[in-house]
């Protein structure tokens, strides 16, 4: 067997029966570990950089705080993920400094790389353009036990997946904020998105759509998932739009704000048909400024199987009868009672 401790450029080495040896950056192979001592970002970024080209397994010190004075490259805290780079976290944190003057997303996965985050919280992350926590581009990108949090961004407050395969298991978005669309997660560009056993919480979609998730020309299926408190113009829950597909079972959406939507808000356009199906779900307490408190279908298909929407305001649906199976309650209001007046009584206004 072979332990391998990272700290800074040099790697060592121990083996059974073998003599202490001093070998160059770059010599472990995928089978090896590479820990990295606390807050050493030389350390990170060096292990990254080797991860990339070995597929080492990286190991962070436990409940520790890295924090990320200076981008890598114009863009990104950390250096792009071009190979098989798995980071174990050991509840450890890698965050943007609050004081740092430049703004730079954490992580940033390109075409053909595979990135996977374990029991690791990212935040702070700041970025002009999409992903504020990570972007994902056309890679994969796999979140185990993690949470985004605090994260900034024009699109995708918390993460971005474009065009790639990003999966969230026992993952926490949360209080994550785009400027425009998705802002918890956005999933875009014919990109797969499964999330389970995690939850999209208090993220802000400031002036536009998804205030927590985005289903953007994409797939997405979330399980047993509660997605709460998020807001945004359109579909403060969630928005699926643009022939789009959003698959979502034993998954509670409670407590969003939206204009439009507060709950989901499914649109259909030109570039085709928004499909919804929610099974053994939950839509309550959602809140709409105009219509569609829990749910609002605009020219998409929504199928509810042994699901609820109830409890939303001012409507659990909208258009009235666009969602087989949801049904807005009725307000009756009970006529004053008539009062027969006598020549010389006063009309008096009612207290």
């Amino acid at each position: 067997m072979r332990f391998i401790s990272r700290s800074g450029t040099m790697t060592v080495a121990v083996g059974a029966g073998l003599s202490l040896a001093v070998l160059p950056t770059g010599s472990a192979s995928a089978a090896e570990d590479i820990q990295v001592r606390c807050n050493d970002i030389p350390g990170l970024v060096d292990a990254i950089d080797q991860a990339n080209t070995s597929g080492a397994r990286i190991t962070l010190a436990p409940r520790c705080t890295y924090t990320l004075t200076t981008p890598d490259n114009p863009d990104d805290g950390l250096p792009e993920i071009t190979g098989e780079v798995t980071i174990s976290g050991n509840g450890s944190t890698i965050r943007r400094d609050p004081d740092a003057t430049e703004d730079f997303r954490i992580f940033h996965v390109v075409s053909g790389g595979t990135l996977t985050l374990k029991s690791l919280t990212v935040s702070g992350g700041v970025s002009s353009g999409s992903g504020g926590g990570a972007l994902n581009e056309q890679g994969t990108l796999n979140l185990d036990d993690a949470t985004f949090k605090d994260n900034l961004a024009d699109t995708g407050g918390g993460v971005s997946n474009d065009g790639g395969q990003l999966s969230l298991d026992r993952t926490k978005v949360e209080r994550n904020t785009a400027t425009s669309f998705g802002g918890g997660v956005l999933n875009t560009s014919d990109g797969t998105t499964t999330m389970k056993h995690g939850s999209l919480f208090k993220n802000r979609a400031l002036t536009s759509n998804g205030g927590g998730f985005e289903n953007q020309l994409g797939t997405a299926s979330l399980e047993s998932v509660s997605i709460r408190g998020n807001t945004g113009i359109e579909g403060g829950g969630v928005r699926n739009v643009n022939n789009s597909t959003l698959n979502l079972k034993s998954t509670t959406l409670k407590d969003n704000i939206a204009v439009r939507g507060g709950g989901l808000s499914n649109f259909s356009s030109p570039l085709g048909t928004a499909t919804a199906t929610l099974v053994d779900s939950l839509v309550t307490r959602n809140t709409a400024i105009t219509a569609g408190g829990g749910i609002d279908n605009q020219a998409g298909q929504v199928t509810l199987t042994n699901t609820k929407v109830i409890d939303n305001t001012p409507d659990n649906c909208a258009p009235e009868g666009s969602v087989p199976g949801c049904t807005n309650p009725t307000a009756a209001m009970d006529a004053p009672p008539t009062q027969k007046l006598q020549p010389g009584d006063d009309i008096k206004d009612p207290e």
